[in-house]
């Protein structure tokens, strides 16, 4: 047996360890680093070398006790859109669809309260998060196949959160569309077709999209609970419709992640050599189509074709995050060095053991400085805060920010509409970093640990808007 042995997820066999990767080590961390921050189970899977080692630490479900292992799989969240924006690539590929082809016109169903702006938003724009629909149009269509389609037909009535092309704000409605989208050029389900089109030709085993497909295997628990303690399981294994699964539902393992993001590096090949999608479409997903305004909520500095997009000062990357209940996921690649890093976890401070365990990797194994925490400045500016107060409002979303009589400003956030009862308000106190840029504090661990970005920003148009969560609020009074 080699030295540092790491293990495989095909039946836990020694393999050699890549360049730079010593397993006990990383074990030794990702032990020590979930312990401290009371995340109860985390699996890790790092591609380095040319080799995937996967890591395993803590509990599944803290009420049962079962353990977390490198076969475990949980929900990962919005990384699902990852997944379906490669499938649409597929369909660029094959010549049977054109990213800038207008959405209606290949889903006529499909439609916005304004007929001008419905005629404008392209494949592309819902891709890169700029076509201007909402992320929190939370809505159950039912169980059947028809999901997306009464879905789709339910959104014509939600309000843009912008004009088409006039901004970034990232928008889970719109790759409910683009599943949508894949079903008719396909005839299938979204579900069969990333089965047909992803798992099967990249051998993910352990990857799949509906709750009873996960009975199958050993399956992490959401938690939930207070900062700085060990959180309870939640009241629920997952909230989310069915109809949710292009924007938010891939349940998987860390392995095969790792898998799925190798396909990427290796420019569309699985390991077998077949072609899963061309290099032309794999670079394509990784160009950079817009800035981001908001740098710190998933460390983005501007979006692809799906990909969230980094610049490690000066070395790029790309990746995705993703929050399901409780349950937090991280990617994060670096193509210069060929590794990619996957970290699921299933509650406590799943942020800070990210933050922690990916800059330690990240460093060692591709050259990369993470940069630091978003914080308040030591000095804060002096800010006029006249033109920024006032109420700001997009589908569930209802923003208030005020100024209270100690010269400071405060911000009310509250989920209302289909999202009314996922959280209570939340009431906080912003400190700025800049004339925009506002740190809140007391947004709890559903949105941060410790400081959550608000930034304010201006849209070609004219339009005011109040950044949340890299989504755009319009301000209306």
């Amino acid at each position: 047996m080699p030295e540092n042995p790491s293990w495989n997820a095909e039946g836990g066999r020694p393999a050699e360890k890549g360049p730079g990767f010593h397993p006990k080590h990383w074990q030794d961390r990702l032990d020590e680093l979930r312990a401290a921050h009371h995340v109860p189970g985390a699996a890790l899977a790092v591609l380095s070398g040319g080799e995937i080692h996967e890591l395993a630490s803590g509990v599944l479900h803290r009420g049962t006790g079962v353990e977390t292992t490198t076969d475990s799989v949980f929900l990962s969240g919005s990384i699902a859109k990852v997944y379906t924006a490669t499938l649409v690539m597929r369909l660029v590929d094959e010549g049977r669809l054109d990213l800038d082809a207008r959405v209606c016109d290949v889903l006529p169903e499909f439609a916005t309260p304004d007929p001008a702006a419905t005629k404008a938003i392209t494949v592309r724009q819902l891709l890169s998060h700029t076509g201007g629909v909402t992320n929190d149009f939370n809505h159950d269509s039912g169980r059947g196949d028809d999901c997306l389609t009464r879905y789709v037909q339910a959104a014509r009535d939600v309000p843009l959160d912008c004009p088409p092309g006039t901004a970034i704000s990232y928008g889970g409605l719109g790759y409910i569309v683009l599943g949508r989208l894949v079903e008719v050029l396909t005839g299938r389900t979204w579900d069969q077709a990333l089965k047909d089109l992803l798992f099967t030709p990249l051998g993910l085993e352990r990857s799949m999209t509906l709750p009873e497909e996960a009975l199958r295997f050993r399956t992490a628990m959401s938690h939930l609970g207070d900062p700085g303690a060990d959180p309870d399981p939640a009241p629920a294994w997952d909230l989310m419709p069915r109809s949710a699964g292009p924007a938010g539902r891939v349940i998987v393992s860390a392995g095969d992640l790792a898998r799925f993001a190798r396909m990427h590096l290796d420019g569309g090949l699985a390991p077998d050599g077949t072609r899963v999608m061309s290099a032309q479409a794999v670079a394509a997903m990784q160009r950079r189509e817009v800035d981001v305004p908001d740098k710190w909520t998933v460390s983005a500095d501007g979006w692809g074709l799906g990909w969230t997009l980094y610049d490690w000062d000066g070395i790029a990357g790309y990746g995705h995050d993703g929050a399901a209940i409780g349950q937090y996921s991280y990617l994060r690649v670096v193509p210069r060095a060929g590794v990619a890093v996957v970290l699921l976890t299933n509650g406590g401070a799943a942020r800070r053991l990210y933050a922690e365990l990916f800059a330690e990797l990240l460093a060692e194994l591709a050259g990369v400085r993470v940069p630091d925490a978003f914080a308040p400045a030591r000095n804060p500016p002096v800010v006029d805060m006249t033109a920024l107060v006032g109420t700001y409002r997009r589908e569930g979303v209802v923003i208030t920010v005020t100024r209270h009589d100690g010269g400071g400003a405060r911000m009310l956030y509250e989920f209302v509409d289909g999202m009314k009862d996922l959280s209570p308000p939340l009431d906080m106190e912003l400190t700025p970093l800049s004339q925009t840029v506002f740190a809140a504090s007391g947004a709890g661990p559903s949105f941060s640990e410790d400081y959550m970005p608000v930034v304010f920003s201006t849209l070609t148009d004219g339009t005011r808007v109040c950044y949340v969560g890299m989504r755009a609020t319009p301000k209306i009074g």
